[in-house]
């Protein structure tokens, strides 16, 4: 059958490419499906510092048409689809609007999406002072005044990464209180270079060509003020991107798939890797073990299955 493949991946994103470069040089018959745009939202970083071997760093566009080059050298095709669903069995359906697709394994490799703060500014800037991850960035702000937006665990370990790089940060939380927890807190307060300004949103990034300043308003007073900085971190969560396998997967309150060492789901022949799993650290380097470790084990389960 012209649909049947042995291994299908949802997800073109650097989990996913590595994922089929694994599955189609172990010779199984692999198709990648995308709802988007291959890549994944690693495209829109202009340079990557931190992913191993490209000491003078590479461009997240770069990067992944090196890893689709690589993955399609032996095998895989990729296709722009999006997937509505799968339906488990001992052959997996996988259903888009264009076909129906079957396969012995999947691995959903669909990533997750930063919350945004959805501030006019906010897009135009991302990439040129505004950051959603401080451990890829915070090395940029070297003896510079950023700002962290959120107070939940992830806003607290990000001004606490910041604060070894930059010479201020400023935590902006809409409440009167941090929801991390008490240790990070602690840390986070006796830390000489993190202020937090208190019942305050951002209500303007500030620029032209890169963030000189944002706009904080007082959710309780109204009052707006400038806070001069030359970078904004947004940690205000992230949602993956799992919708379409809700109740087929089993999955946190939170939408991430739940996987074992494996990457293995709930389901067998299912597996999930990347940004899109429970407890993953949401980085480049990572989300490629995923995807390694997700084809490799459903290479085993597939043997294993004939």
């Amino acid at each position: 059958m012209a649909n049947r493949y042995q291994v299908i991946i949802i997800g073109g994103g650097p989990c996913g490419f590595t994922a089929g470069l694994y599955s189609s040089r172990a010779g199984l018959k692999t198709l990648m499906l995308e709802a988007n745009m291959f890549g994944g939202q690693i495209v829109n970083s202009s340079l990557l510092e931190n992913y191993p071997g490209f000491p003078d760093g590479i461009s997240g566009f770069e990067l992944m048409d090196l890893m689709k080059k690589q993955a399609e050298k032996y095998g895989l095709v990729a296709r722009l689809s999006e997937v509505s669903s799968i339906k488990p069995g001992k052959v997996h359906i996988v259903i888009t609007e264009e076909a129906i697709y079957e396969a012995d394994a999947v691995i959903i490799a669909t990533g997750a999406n930063y919350t945004k703060m959805g501030l006019e500014n906010e897009t135009r800037l991302t990439g040129r002072g505004v950051s959603y991850c401080a451990t890829c960035d915070g090395f940029f702000f070297t003896g510079k005044e950023v700002a962290v937006v959120g107070g939940g665990d992830t806003a607290i370990t990000d001004a606490l990464e910041l604060a070894h790089h930059a010479s201020k940060v400023s935590i902006i939380h809409r409440r009167d209180q941090l929801r991390a927890g008490d240790v990070l807190q602690k840390r986070a307060f006796e830390q000489p270079k993190i202020n937090v300004i208190w019942d305050s949103v951002v209500d303007d990034i500030v620029g032209d060509e890169m963030v000189t300043a944002l706009k904080i308003k007082n959710v309780k007073t109204g009052n707006i003020s400038d806070l001069s900085v030359d970078g904004v971190f947004v940690a205000i969560g992230s949602k993956p991107n799992s919708k379409n396998f809700t109740g087929i997967v089993d999955a946190d309150d939170a939408g991430y798939i739940i996987v074992d060492q494996r990457m293995a789901t709930s389901v067998p022949g299912i597996y999930a890797a990347g940004d899109v799993r429970q407890n993953s650290n949401r980085q480049v380097s990572t989300a490629v073990g995923d995807g390694a470790a997700a084809a490799i084990n459903a290479f085993t389960y597939i043997q294993e299955k004939e």
